[in-house]
């Protein structure tokens, strides 16, 4: 059965502006955790940073099918609200907590709330042809990009006036995205859905994984993408504590490189992907991609010998660009491969297999990490060729 569709005034913009303050506030945390976790504790920082970036990806691992099944249910909007408003929570408690289990309270209460980018692609799905998701995916991708260019940067020059100052103003975003969708946001799905009554069984995260056994194309996508998650999970879970140990960089010098690679990821999924969907496929773009990030992670294990900043910025761009090609491409061929009435329930599965991957990647980079330097990136590396591999087998099938 067909979800019944309401047809609203372009409210694409409007999605837009909201997935860049929902990145925006993660970007501005980005640079600034390790120093939060630094004020509480002096030792085993690695293992602290991988442990709380690990507890917000499995609450949003638990979370995220329940939001998407609400999402069909009792439509985007919601939802969304929901989200933001838990962010908002989220921050202010990083902002004004004392104790380290504040910090380990704000991540919870984010992660259990954070349905806001799965169901801004569901909200995509039901207002966009399918030849032309793609392309919006990609800007959706740009604005993902745009957010981490500007909240790094936010993030690291905040930091100047007091670790607390840049969580409020991820706060103060957050309530601001809230009051916008509120009044320039409207539903997409009616109340005559497909679904006649929510079941928390089919919230369970795991049984989103059973429920898609009966499209083996999605499945085959997501087995593909998995090992590329897990290795991107590793570096989002570590770069920031090899950064601050071993390069003695500050939050604003973490803010610059994650400005520039913000850049990248926003060329590249705002403008090249639209322009290389003329005449690449998503597939051929996925594998070109994560053979990119694969080929970095290589170099990346190499500068935790060397130390060079050079090779550090020029590698972490290539990295961007890669990184950039694989993303919308893939969320394009999840929602091609899914039915017009499951988009939210198989973006929820997608986002939830990317949360488990952000359970298992940062404590696992943590534990390689105190063993060597550079070994977590020599395993993102094998992951991500492996991913690759998986790819190219889809494509020959």
């Amino acid at each position: 059965m067909q979800l019944l569709r309401i047809k609203p005034a372009n409210p694409f913009p409007v999605l837009l502006l909201a997935t860049f303050i929902d990145l925006l506030g993660i970007g501005i945390l980005q640079p600034v955790l390790p120093f939060l976790v630094a004020q509480y504790t002096h030792t085993h920082i690695a293992s602290y940073v991988g442990v709380i970036t690990a507890l917000f990806a499995f609450c949003e691992f638990v979370a995220a099918p329940a939001l998407g099944l609400l999402s069909d249910r009792y439509g985007r909007r919601p939802v969304l609200l929901l989200s933001m408003a838990g962010s908002a929570l989220g921050y202010l408690l990083l902002g004004c907590g004392k104790t380290l289990w504040l910090l380990f309270l704000g991540r919870i209460i984010d992660g259990l709330t954070a349905g806001n980018i799965s169901t801004i692609f569901a909200y995509v799905a039901d207002i966009t042809p399918q030849e032309q998701r793609a392309k919006r995916y990609g800007m959706i991708g740009g604005a993902i990009g745009l957010g981490f260019i500007i909240g790094p940067a936010i993030g690291g020059f905040a930091a100047r006036w007091g670790l607390s100052a840049p969580m409020y103003i991820a706060a103060a975003m957050c309530l601001f995205n809230l009051g916008w969708a509120w009044f320039a946001l409207p539903e997409t799905v009616s109340l005559q859905s497909a679904y006649t009554r929510f079941r928390w069984a089919d919230a369970n995260p795991l049984a989103a994984f059973k429920g898609i056994r009966s499209n083996p194309g999605l499945q085959s996508l997501l087995l593909a993408s998995v090992f590329h998650f897990i290795a991107f999970a590793q570096l989002q879970g570590n770069i920031t504590v090899y950064f601050k140990e071993e390069l003695s960089w500050n939050a604003a010098q973490m803010g610059i490189i994650f400005l520039l690679v913000g850049i990248g990821d926003l060329v590249t999924q705002g403008y090249l992907v639209g322009k290389l969907h003329n005449f690449f496929d998503e597939r051929k773009l996925s594998v070109t991609g994560i053979s990119i990030a694969g080929a970095m992670y290589l170099v990346f294990a190499s500068f935790m010998r060397f130390h060079i900043a050079l090779e550090v910025y020029v590698a972490y761009l290539i990295y961007a660009f890669g990184k950039g090609l694989f993303e919308p491409s893939m969320s394009s061929l999840v929602s091609k491969t899914a039915n017009d009435n499951e988009q939210g329930k198989a973006q929820g599965t997608y986002q939830s297999l990317q949360s488990l991957t952000r359970v298992i990647g940062p404590v696992t980079a943590a534990f390689l990490y105190n063993i060597h330097k550079g070994l977590p990136y020599v395993v993102c590396a094998v992951l991500t060729f492996i991913s690759a591999i998986l790819f190219l087998r889809l494509r020959k099938a």
